[in-house]
């Protein structure tokens, strides 16, 4: 088992966890490694549920926090092991899982050993399969398992944020927009009805479509509705009989499922739909007492999530959640994903001199 070393610094820590590969489904190992570098500090409650792993405190104060972070990345692809490279004068550590959030989990498990004795209860989660479909999800399992391991009053999800407070998140819906016709010859097209060219007002009710930007609670969540596949064809001498147009529409954290679910079947009347993602966005909780000390202590300037995160399944339970983490989001997935030390430093540090 590889053994992890927490008095280390957090950036030293995440180069050892990005060198323990964990792609999605392949988190035992790292888990594992977790669970064990854990269990040496008393002050910790440890329980397992698969690869998800709750640490929690236990010492009577009147709140409690939750912080959690994913373990588990996206494939590999010759980028591992991790490097320190210095990029335009800047420090940073390039790799696999750097961003994306494994900076940010090295962080909360510096914390969770160091704060023996914080300002607030603490309950750290670190969860498994975030990166592929919601089902397998880790953080949903426990919140099915084990809710009153996610009960609290105000969360922290450690996403990348470049070291800034993005508050709540966007909901995301998709759905498959059909149209019908009838197979012919295409020698003989006038006997049969082209389902593809059918599509056509479903394209353009997409490119006449204008998002909107809706603010909540202060932040401003841009909205987005796009087709995100096609499908249609027989093949190349038949008129085909059936279009699928996928689209998909985030929504402002102000709507409903049922609402967001209601827009899209207006926009598409007359067309055939079935919805086959939905996900609720999260309000930004910044009005809770405990996100207000906590942007007091950081000096940080609130921002919304366009994406959808798992601060939502906090939001669900009615914790208010926000997501705070180290590394460029937009380096997410990507094959030069790094982050900056002096990032890495600055979120540790916002947290730190908050929960003390």
């Amino acid at each position: 088992m590889p053994l992890l070393d927490l008095t280390a610094s957090a950036a030293d820590i995440t180069r050892a966890i990005c060198d323990i590969p964990s792609v999605s489904g392949d988190e035992a190992a790292l888990a594992d490694a977790v669970v064990a570098a854990l269990s040496e500090y008393d002050h910790l409650e440890i329980i397992r549920d698969g690869d998800t792993i709750v640490a929690r405190t236990s010492l009577g104060r009147d709140r409690r926090v939750i912080i959690a972070g994913h373990l588990d990345t996206v494939p590999i692809n010759n980028n591992l092991p991790s490097e320190l490279r210095e990029i335009d004068g800047e420090s940073v550590i390039w790799g696999r899982g750097t961003v994306d959030m494994k900076a940010g989990v090295a962080v909360q498990l510096k914390l969770a050993v160091d704060l023996v004795a914080p300002m607030v209860d603490i309950t750290w989660i670190w969860y498994d399969h975030e990166e592929v479909d919601s089902s397998l999800n880790g953080l949903g399992r426990l919140a099915g398992n084990q809710p009153d391991l996610m009960a609290g009053d105000f969360a922290i999800l450690g996403e990348p944020t470049a070291g800034e407070i993005e508050g709540g998140c966007n909901g995301t819906l998709r759905a498959v927009v059909r149209t019908h016709g009838v197979r012919a010859h295409s020698a003989r097209a006038w006997v049969g009805e082209n389902a593809i060219h059918a599509a056509a007002p479903v394209l353009a009710r997409l490119s006449e479509y204008r998002p909107k930007e809706v603010t909540v609670e202060g932040l401003a969540y841009r909205e987005g509705l796009n087709a995100v596949r096609i499908g249609g064809g027989v093949a190349g001498n038949v008129i085909p009989d059936l279009c699928e147009v996928e689209v998909n529409y985030r929504y402002a954290p102000d709507k409903s499922p049922e609402q967001a679910v209601a827009h899209i079947r207006n926009v598409f009347a007359g067309f055939e739909i079935e919805i086959v993602d939905l996900s609720a966005g999260a309000r930004p909780g910044l009005d809770a007492e405990l996100a207000q000390e906590f942007l007091a202590a950081t000096g940080a300037r609130p921002k919304p999530k366009y994406g959808w995160t798992d601060v939502a399944r906090f939001s669900a339970l009615g914790v208010p959640a926000v997501n705070y983490g180290p590394g460029d989001p937009s380096l997410a997935h990507h094959d030069q994903e790094r982050v900056p030390v002096a990032q890495i430093e600055t979120v540790e540090a916002g947290l730190r001199a908050w929960l003390s």
